[in-house]
Order: structure tokens, then C-alpha cells, then sequence
């Protein structure tokens, strides 16, 4: 958690009181139970920091539990993909690693369970016509004609379901609630449905499947799990869950608790929206940048502790509400700020020419990697006659308060010298292809005995030694905050500007050997990291991960 969070929030405020009552004989085992069908996005994030937290805090355990009970969305990548972002994150669950499909056999004995007891029956109904029984928010659901079959018969039937015997969608088993109920949830809810499809793990053994609202709580139950936290939707489903392990008699109850997910601006957190914008084409797959897969974030360089700040930031609320993204950004700028090496990267390159410059020499100078941390250094940077700045450092006719350089105004270049534009040199169309300059050789390092300062300061890199590389820079997939608020489409609010790749930038030589993950602040352009997909030795390719203006900390000091 974060050490802002002074006070308790209200789950650990239950668990505490839990503990004082020596309730479940002062154990805390917690889980963190994806279905894989799908990376992980930050929103899970905020719940593996708050699941494995509490079970940190309060000396219990945390268990990762894949709720793999529907094959045909399920695949193995997704199942690898959400270990490997777990650990990234810091949190290790051991050895209590869990699939529902473990219990099966288990599962399938509490079906027949209901049954006997006459607390579940099979029903006939085709899925239009349950939908026609089950009512609605005002008007009370019909009961099924199969509900009164006697008990014999519904274990027969269910028996041949398993069996076999019948095709798909053919039968349903349903609990025996109440047709009634002002909660829908509650209205004789399908626990097994026919489904011949293989599953990764048990292969071709099942044909039946249990639904989710039978095998979580179940599960849960199962590996004694204390505190049960989920997502606020999942709110009307608790008299669901308490149901299930009621009548079915695993020997334990969860306690279920609800917080509100994470909403962030600019983003969708729905894993079936993510997998269109997969399928679609309009992203590169599940870990593109601009996803907010905690993969996608891994690769556009943010770190495991900018994340586990931020769900901290954020903490633990009762209501749903929006976070504005700039936090998270903020987040990673507070954290790159301290750890990333400064270096000197030109992205759109204009040419200087210092004219009383000697010609052939190369003086290497020396710039600290980092002004917030001292042990991490100086290295030697590669100065010459010739140099790359950046476009917008130069122009010919300048407005007031333009501080870079243009004909006769002097500026300080990085960790170098002063230098006064004499002239440019132009190409047919009238466009500066070259700028000349003098400089000051008594100004090295950035001061001069005379004591003069000059406002504007550029970063630079040597024509010879530099190379040339390929810079994305991202920005939010969306334009607007809420996609899809106004049509009922977030297609519609796709940002036709969230990737501009830059080719021919001129990089400081330090960076030609850099490693995919590795994280830099390129001066006045933002925190970038190595692609750990496009990059290959000698090649690395930068993705930004976020620009320097921090409207966090602006809104903040406003506030």
C-alpha cells in the first residue's frame, strides 16, 4: 500500500475484527481467481495488489485459482500469460495454485446433492424460452414444467448428461430457489450445461460443464478461503453464493466481500471489448502499448512499482468511480523520475555546423546519468563539428520569448557549450536543411567566467557518433474519456493519433546496446523503454511510455 493510506480501509477493518473474534482460528487466505480467457488489464491489477496485500499484511496466504470452466473461450496462453504478469508484479502465491477444473469430480457429487435433496432439477427449456419464464425486475418468473419432476427422474437425466446421451443445449441442471425472487440471480439459476468441447485440462473427460455461479463460491469453499473479495458487481450474486455453500455442505463458508473496480479515463476494462480490439486489427495484439493489458503496460516500459503505487493511490472503496489516467501516469513518472538514465535523443534532427569548431577533433564530456541519484554516475558523451538538434530548437524569425536558437540569439547546449547561430542553409524549397553557429570555447560544461547566462538550453547529439534509430511515441487509444458514451460504440471513439512512429531519429551512441526493458528519460521528451518485442541486438526500438508534463501534479498544486 501505499504511504499515503494512513487509515484502514474497510476490508481490512473486517478482517481485523475477524481476527480479534478468532474467527476461521485467525487465518486470512485470500485468492485472486481470473478465468482465463483473456490477458489480465489494470483493473485485475488492483485486485491482485488488494488480495496478495491483505494476505501479506495479515501473515495468511493468497491463492491463484484460473475458474476454468468454459473451454471454448479458454486457451493456455491466457493461463502463462497471467502467472508471468503476476510475478511481474511482485506477488508470488507458492504453492497454492488451483484450477476449478480440480474439482470437477467434486463439483459434479454437490449437483447430485441438490438433486436428492430436491434443491435442483433438469430442465428442458430452450435458452428464448428461459429467458420468457424468468420474468423481470417487476413482473416474478414462471415456473419451468420440468421442475417438478421427481427426483428420481432428474438423476437419471442428469446422469445421461454426463453420459452423453444428449446434444448440446439440449438439457440444463437448474437449482430449485425461488421463481419469485425480487433478485433475478436467484430464480432457479443453471448450474451444468451440455458442452462438447475439449477442455485444456481434462481433455474429452466432460462433457457437462459447471456455470461459474456454482463453481466459484464452491471452489472457494473448497480451499477454505476466509475472505472472498470480488468486484461490486458480483453484490446481487452474494445470496447466490451463500446459497451454494449452504445447501451443498463443503464444510466451510467464504465470507464474500464487495469493493468498487477500477474505471480509469480513456481506456475500456472489459476483456471481451479487448479481445475485439485484438481481433480487429486496430491493436498488435494483446500486449500492445496502447492496451491497458498489465502486458501492454509492461511493454510500453511501466514498472511493477509504478502499478502497485497507484492501485495503493487509489485504495479501496465501497462505490464505483473513475480515475483519471494521469494518475497512473503520474505514478511513473514519480517513479522513473528516480531510477532512469538521462541521455540525449534528437527525434526530428536539424543539422548544426559549429564553423570555429576544429575540424576532425571529437572531445568527449562528461554528463551525470541521473541528478536524482548520485551512485548511478557520469558517462562520457562524443562532441564534434557537426551535432543534431531537434527541429523546434531553431527558428529564423522567432517570436517574443522564444528562447532556442535563431540567427544571432545564443543558447547552451547540454553538458556542452554556448553557441550563436551565424546562418542557415536552405534547400529548394526554401526549408533550413543546415544551421551554422560559433561557439564560446571558455563556456565548457555550461559556464563562462564572465558569469552571462542564456535562457534557452537544447539537448544534442554528435553527427558522427550518433545513430539512427525507430521512436513510437503512444498516446491513448481513445479520445474521448468514457468511450463510447455518446453512440454506444467505443469503435467510434478510436483516437486516430495513438501511435506516430519516428524513423531516422539520432540517438547518443550509450543507447545502441541497450536491452529490451530498459527505461530512459530522453531529455525533454518523455520516459521511453526498449521494445522487448521489435527490438533485436544492436536495433533496439523505443517505445515512450509517457511524456515529461505532469497534469497529475499540475491538477494537484491547482487543487
Amino acid at each position: 500500500m501505499s504511504e499515503e493510506t494512513v487509515s484502514l480501509n474497510f476490508i481490512e477493518k473486517i478482517i481485523e475484527e475477524d481476527l480479534k473474534a478468532k474467527k476461521n482460528n485467525g487465518a486470512v487466505i485470500t485468492r485472486f481467481p481470473p478465468e482465463p480467457n483473456g490477458y489480465l488489464h489494470i483493473g485485475h491489477a488492483k485486485s491482485i495488489c488488494l488480495n496478495f496485500g491483505l494476505a501479506e499484511k495479515y501473515n495468511g496466504c493468497c491463492h491463484l485459482r484460473f475458474d476454468d470452466t468454459n473451454p471454448e473461450k479458454e486457451d493456455i496462453e491466457y493461463i502463462d500469460s497471467i502467472r508471468e504478469d503476476i510475478q511481474w508484479l511482485g506477488f508470488d502465491w507458492g504453492t497454492n495454485e488451483f484450477f476449478a477444473s480440480d474439482y470437477f469430480n467434486k463439483l459434479y457429487e454437490f449437483a447430485e446433492k441438490l438433486i436428492m435433496d430436491g434443491k435442483a432439477y433438469v430442465d428442458g427449456l430452450s435458452p428464448e424460452e428461459i429467458r420468457k419464464y424468468r420474468g423481470t425486475l417487476t413482473e416474478p418468473g414462471k415456473e419451468s414444467p420440468g421442475r417438478n419432476r421427481s427426483i428420481e427422474e432428474n438423476l437419471d437425466l442428469f446422469r445421461r448428461m454426463k453420459a452423453g446421451e444428449f446434444e448440446d443445449g439440449k438439457y440444463l441442471l437448474r437449482a430449485k430457489i425461488d421463481m419469485s425472487s425480487p433478485n433475478l440471480n436467484m430464480r432457479d439459476p443453471a448450474l451444468y450445461r451440455i458442452r462438447r468441447v475439449t477442455h485444456h485440462r481434462t481433455g474429452d473427460r466432460w462433457c457437462i460443464y459447471p456455470m461459474y455461479d456454482f463453481t466459484h463460491p464452491l471452489s472457494d469453499a473448497i480451499e477454505g478461503i476466509t475472505h472472498s473479495v470480488c468486484t461490486l458487481e458480483f453484490e446481487d450474486h452474494r445470496p447466490l453464493y451463500n446459497w451454494m455453500v449452504e445447501n451443498t455442505g463443503p464444510g466451510h463458508r467464504p465470507q464474500q466481500i464487495e469493493f468498487a473496480r477500477l474505471n480509469l479515463t480513456y481506456t475500456v476494462m472489459s476483456k471481451r471489448k479487448l479481445l475485439k480490439l485484438v481481433e480487429s486489427g486496430i491493436v498488435s495484439g494483446w500486449d500492445d502499448p496502447r492496451m491497458p493489458t498489465i502486458s501492454g503496460f509492461r511493454r510500453r516500459g511501466y514498472t511493477p512499482e509504478s502499478i502497485r503505487d497507484f492501485a495503493g493511490r487509489i485504495g479501496v472503496a465501497k462505490a464505483n468511480s473513475t480515475v483519471d489516467i494521469a494518475l497512473l501516469e503520474h505514478c511513473l513518472r514519480d517513479d522513473l523520475n528516480k531510477r532512469a538514465k538521462r541521455v540525449m535523443a534528437v527525434l526530428d534532427p536539424l543539422k548544426v555546423v559549429i564553423d570555429n569548431y576544429p575540424e576532425g577533433k571529437v572531445e568527449y564530456l562528461e554528463a551525470e546519468n541521473n541528478p536524482e541519484d548520485e551512485t548511478m554516475g557520469n558517462r562520457k558523451i562524443p562532441f564534434s563539428r557537426e551535432l543534431y538538434i531537434e527541429r523546434e530548437d531553431f527558428m529564423e524569425n522567432p517570436p517574443k520569448k522564444y528562447f532556442r536558437l535563431s540567427p544571432g540569439n545564443e543558447i547552451r547546449l547540454k553538458h556542452a557549450y554556448y553557441v550563436t547561430c551565424t546562418g542557415v542553409v536552405k534547400d529548394e524549397t526554401g526549408t533550413v536543411v543546415e544551421v551554422h553557429c560559433t561557439y564560446d570555447p571558455d563556456s565548457k560544461g555550461g559556464w563562462t567566467e564572465d558569469g552571462r547566462k542564456v535562457r534557452g538550453t537544447s539537448h544534442w547529439v554528435s553527427a558522427s557518433h550518433a545513430f539512427e534509430g525507430e521512436v513510437r511515441l503512444y498516446s491513448h487509444l481513445f479520445s474521448t474519456e468514457v468511450p463510447g458514451e455518446k453512440t454506444g460504440d467505443f469503435f467510434d471513439d478510436i483516437a486516430e493519433d495513438s501511435l506516430t512512429i519516428l524513423k531516422g531519429c539520432m540517438l547518443e551512441p550509450s543507447l545502441k546496446e541497450a536491452e529490451p526493458g530498459e527505461f530512459f528519460q530522453f531529455l525533454r521528451k518523455g520516459y521511453f523503454c526498449v521494445d522487448s518485442r521489435d527490438s533485436s541486438k544492436g536495433k533496439p526500438v523505443f517505445n515512450r511510455s509517457v511524456a515529461m508534463r505532469d497534469t497529475w501534479a499540475k491538477l494537484q498544486k491547482k487543487g
